[in-house]
């Protein structure tokens, strides 16, 4: 069983973070507001699936910006 390391908070870290805030908010909002916050729930999907195919993120790229750098650079 893997266990990711807790002791930092690199880059590969916030990004889960952030892309499962995103979709448990999308999802209270499509729920409790209105069913077009759905949609932010498949960008972030899809999201993913680019970061995953292709090593390019928008999201990592503002979090690096921001200061917070990758577990191996």
């Amino acid at each position: 069983m893997y266990i990711a390391s807790r002791e930092n908070w690199y880059l590969e870290r916030v990004i889960r973070l952030v892309a499962g805030i995103f979709a448990l908010a999308s999802v209270a909002l499509g729920y409790f507001v209105s069913p077009y916050w759905f949609i932010l729930t498949a960008l972030v999907g899809i999201n993913l699936i680019i970061f995953s195919l292709t090593g390019f993120c928008i999201m990592a790229n503002l979090l690096y910006a921001l200061g917070i750098r990758p577990r191996c650079e």
